[in-house]
């Protein structure tokens, strides 16, 4: 039990024993802050070069009301201003914001993990893996569900608030969007999201695939990459790019029982070899 957030310093690994070892919200935590308002129940807060890993980190969202001030400033495991972070064979549970960010941070990797959204009329924005600011970071291997509950959001996102989101792959994760949501959002503010590559993931039954977003600002979408995913089971559209579009390169990827693809023109955008097949 914990009755504050669980900072991490610098060269630290944090290392429990599979789902077993779990770390939950106490009855007072609440009371206690993370260093910007928020909630988290574990945060790197500027440390370098750590890891998380092998255990559930449960924010017990269903015992405690997280609908106070900060909700949305701090997540239930934040990698926050951080390099060279790892986060392994987490399951989370229990969520009353986002599952798993990283915040303007690099050299990131977020892998193997399991998110779940289960909750019906408690909260909102309630995503999985979520990206802010933050460049040099791959997403791979990760098992998102944020639709069990009717408060799911969006399963992967990459955001821009402050800072440009670059250099950022999404590999073989296994994604359902929530009911508010979409299996991955490029949510666009006043900063550009460029060269992300999207492959060889599984989006299903989400109301839509991937779309662009925008957030206090129209900032340009380039050099992305969706290649070789498979989206079944949504009524919304498998892929929705809109706005100042540059180098959107959609090919190889099957899609089942989805809306059509909506590819809004820009120099260098292709869309080739999509394939309708279950």
């Amino acid at each position: 039990m914990l009755a504050e957030p669980l900072l991490l310093k610098s060269n630290v690994a944090l290392r429990g024993q599979g789902a077993g070892t779990v770390l939950k919200a106490g009855p007072g935590f609440l009371s206690s802050e993370g260093p910007f308002g928020g909630h988290p129940l574990i945060t790197t807060n500027g440390a370098n070069n750590v890891t998380i890993a092998g255990l559930t980190a449960d924010h017990s969202g269903d015992q405690l009301d997280g609908n106070t001030r900060g909700r949305l400033s701090e997540f239930l495991v934040d990698v926050r201003h951080s390099r060279n972070a790892l986060v392994e064979g987490i399951r989370t549970q229990n969520p009353f914001t986002y599952s798993i960010a990283v915040v303007a941070s690099s050299d990131f990797c977020v892998r193997n993990n399991q998110t779940v959204a289960d909750s019906s009329g408690s909260y909102d924005q309630l995503d999985g893996i979520h990206i802010t600011d933050s460049h040099g970071g791959v997403v791979e291997g990760n098992t998102v569900d944020q639709g069990q509950g009717a408060d799911g959001d969006d399963g992967l996102v990459a955001q821009t608030i402050g800072a440009e989101v670059f250099d950022v792959v999404y590999r073989n994760n296994n994604v359902r969007g929530g009911p508010h949501g979409s299996g991955l959002q490029l949510a666009v503010g006043k900063h550009s999201i460029r060269n992300i590559t999207v492959e060889n993931n599984t989006f299903r039954n989400s109301p839509n695939g991937i779309q662009t977003g925008y957030y206090d600002g129209f900032a340009a979408v380039r050099d992305i990459h969706v290649v070789g995913n498979s989206f079944a089971e949504m009524p919304g559209p498998w892929l929705t790019f809109h706005g100042e579009l540059q180098n959107i390169n959609v090919a190889d990827n099957l899609y089942c029982h989805t809306g059509s693809l909506r590819l809004g023109d820009g120099p260098g955008n292709k869309a080739v070899n999509n394939k309708e097949g279950c």
